[in-house]
């Protein structure tokens, strides 16, 4: 196979959480020409942008990070938004690749892309089986449909399109933004403050029963760099770690690690999403050899220990 490390290859959102994960990773693996750009510098949103940066650059390879993401309130808040952007991206962007001749496509796609009700653990083949949970269902479909495009662009043009799908990801450098962040840095910010300030309560949305799975960033910047090197097939692959863990579970730990010791308080009246979240990651390890290694509770602390240093 093709040693693609002397090739240009171009990170949209490479400056982001996952993307500086990625850049670590590309340079640890000895890539010697990697190009990352600002939203500033190249607007992938803007097809005009894409083109002039796919002539001037000339990537030979794209790893499209760059995306429109939040956490449930930040999906119900704006739906249309996380679905126009993040479909008008990477559907030009893919578009565009292919014109100028890119050698190689890799799409991050979403675990929010799966039907809202799948047999644990999800498997690939699930994708089509229903509708996906609709809190984050605009977001969801518009991943889901760069799979397609990518699928028929190789069917057609014989473009070598790959289709990653990373469950939730944590770890240092995440997004601690009450507005849009995630599930582990908004309770770790909410714990942390809660033992800063005093409060004896920290609010928790949902009833604690939905399950959820999760990646430590390097380990998904390890899997999508051995999925550039190594995969280049049609179908679909999970990215995770084979763990499943309860919300209230998770809740507790953080609690524990963040040195919280009041009351958790369940606010019944807001979304549990999901009911589950588990990934069958045995064909990214059988495809490109690919297995998470992280501890899921050494990477909370790590990520615990880097938010510390940033307030």
């Amino acid at each position: 196979m093709e040693d693609l490390r002397e090739k240009r290859i171009w990170l949209t959102g490479g400056t982001g959480f996952l993307g500086q994960a990625v850049v670590a990773e590309l340079k640890k693996q000895q890539f010697h020409n990697i190009l990352v750009t600002t939203h500033e510098e190249v607007d992938v949103g803007d097809v005009d942008q894409i083109r002039h940066y796919l002539k001037e650059a000339q990537p030979q390879a794209i790893v499209h990070l760059a995306a429109v993401v939040g956490g449930i309130g930040a999906n119900r808040e704006r739906p249309a938004e996380f679905f126009y952007e993040n479909m008008m991206m990477g559907t030009q962007l893919l578009h565009e690749s292919w014109k100028s001749g890119v050698e190689k496509f890799v799409t991050i796609g979403t675990v929010c892309a799966y039907p809202k009700f799948v047999p644990i653990p999800f498997k690939e083949e699930n994708l089509w089986d229903g509708y996906p949970e609709e809190t984050n269902a605009p977001y969801g479909l518009a991943k889901k449909m760069l799979l397609v495009q990518g699928q028929a662009y190789r069917q057609q043009y014989g473009f070598n399109s790959i289709y990653l799908l990373p469950v939730n990801l944590y770890g240092p450098g995440d997004n601690f933004d009450p507005a849009s962040s995630h599930v582990i840095p908004a309770l770790i910010r909410k714990c942390l403050e809660a033992v800063e300030s005093g409060s004896e309560v920290v609010e928790v949305w949902g009833d604690g029963s939905p399950t959820r799975e999760f990646l430590y960033v390097e380990d998904a910047a390890r899997g999508i760099v051995a999925a550039l090197r190594y995969y280049n097939g049609a179908e679909p692959v999970n990215l995770g770690s084979g763990m499943e863990i309860s919300m209230r579970a998770l809740i507790e730990i953080i609690a524990e690690y963040t040195g919280f010791r009041g009351k958790l308080s369940w606010d019944t009246t807001k979304p549990n999403g999901q009911p589950r979240r588990c990934l069958d990651t045995s064909r990214a390890e059988q495809e490109f050899g690919f297995r998470a290694t992280t501890d899921f509770r050494e990477g909370l602390k790590h990520t615990i220990e880097w938010y510390k240093t940033q307030v």
